[in-house]
């Protein structure tokens, strides 16, 4: 197989997202290294579906959790790309199917009684979240990234129009 050009690699992005998604997981103290690695590696590669997130135990809650560590890392990255007001915090909330697309919803609250946005909406097979290599995953969660920033992005202009705009 032949080498990719560097210019072929920049396609894809810069980030390495499997380490940011395991320093989230152990900054987090969701878990240590050794076992965020592990947790990543039976994740994220192999064969679809992931059974792991399809046992009898709690496939929901199982589900869920991968979402969120999965997304969490590329919300906070595209968060620090944009200047949000101090008041703003940003939600990730996940609609689990077992049987078909669940939906992992990211939603911008301004604060000050400014309404929700909804900046990233995203159904997912979660169990068909596996990928052949780290360079796969990579274009994936980077796809992710952008799309989020892009509209955080968005958000921000509508927020600092909101402000700008003379009270009716």
């Amino acid at each position: 197989m032949a080498k990719k050009t560097t210019a072929a690699r920049k396609l894809v992005g810069d980030r390495n997202w499997i380490a940011s998604l395991c320093e989230a997981l152990v900054t987090s103290d969701n878990m240590p290294t050794w076992e965020a690695a592990t947790y990543l590696t039976e994740n994220l590669f192999g064969e679809k579906p992931n059974l792991r997130l399809l046992t009898p135990i709690n496939p929901h809650e199982a589900t869920s959790q991968f979402l969120r560590r999965l997304y969490q890392p590329l919300v906070e990255a595209a968060a620090r790309q944009v200047t949000l007001p101090s008041s703003a915090t940003l939600h990730i909330f996940t609609d689990i199917s077992l049987t078909g697309n669940s939906a992992v919803l990211v939603v911008l609250f301004p604060g000050h009684n400014r309404p929700q946005q909804l900046v990233l909406f995203d159904p997912a097979k979660a169990w068909d979240l596996v990928f052949p290599d780290a360079e796969s995953f990579n274009g994936w969660a980077d796809e992710r990234y952008r799309r989020i920033l892009h509209a955080l992005r968005g958000a921000l202009i509508d927020l600092q129009d909101d402000f700008l705009s003379p009270a009716a």
